[in-house]
């Protein structure tokens, strides 16, 4: 692979170094010197990349997203249409949360009661990942794996129910991730069922 652009390489170390000190310190406590500082580099090269820390929080926020994102639609590439996609999506999002507690904890704790710039961020991403569970739970309807029901109202329930546990974990430590997984995921899933013509006798 070839050596990355060096503004981009900047870029991620500026992030990167954001990451930590807003994770510890918190959105209000945080100041850009600091991260000045922990990135190594310069103001005036922060402020190219990113005008004020607003910026640079929401910049976060969407890097996560894309993780999430990109994790998703790995897990269900060799999946076939229906429920299989609808397990891998949900997965995928419960693990790369498990795996990335500070990017879960600005997202999902610090980003809230910030203002409206940020509320409205948090909703487009929370609907970008509600849109993408109903599309598969669309599919598992239309496979007739599941019954009909309104996969809207079922995206945005399992992503409540994902959000308020790993809230939890990222302020607790608890219950761990796997645990979350584990117990979490069967649980959603059944809260869809089987179509009643594929319903065990």
């Amino acid at each position: 692979m070839s050596e990355p652009p060096r503004e981009n390489s900047t870029r991620e170390r500026i992030l990167d170094a954001a990451l930590n000190v807003f994770s510890s310190q918190g959105y209000h406590d945080t100041r850009m010197d600091e991260i000045v500082q922990a990135a190594g580099t310069s103001k005036g090269s922060i402020y190219f990349h990113f005008p004020n820390k607003e910026k640079l929080f929401i910049a976060l926020v969407d890097q996560f997203a894309d993780l999430l994102e990109r994790r998703t639609h790995e897990a269900i590439t060799h999946q076939a249409q229906g429920m299989g996609r609808v397990q891998a999506a949900l997965s995928a999002v419960l693990e790369t949360f498990g795996k990335y507690r500070r990017p879960a904890k600005i997202l999902l704790v610090q980003a809230v009661g910030l203002g409206s710039v940020f509320e409205k961020k948090r909703l487009e991403i929370t609907d970008r990942f509600a849109g993408l569970i109903k599309t598969y739970l669309d599919e598992a309807i239309a496979a007739g794996e599941i019954a009909p029901v309104d996969t809207t109202i079922v995206a945005h329930a399992w992503l409540g129910a994902i959000y308020n546990i790993v809230i939890q974990w990222v302020y607790t430590g608890e219950p761990a991730p796997e645990r979350i997984l584990h117990t979490l995921l069967p649980l959603l899933l059944r809260s869809v069922g089987p179509a009643p013509e594929r319903a065990a006798p």
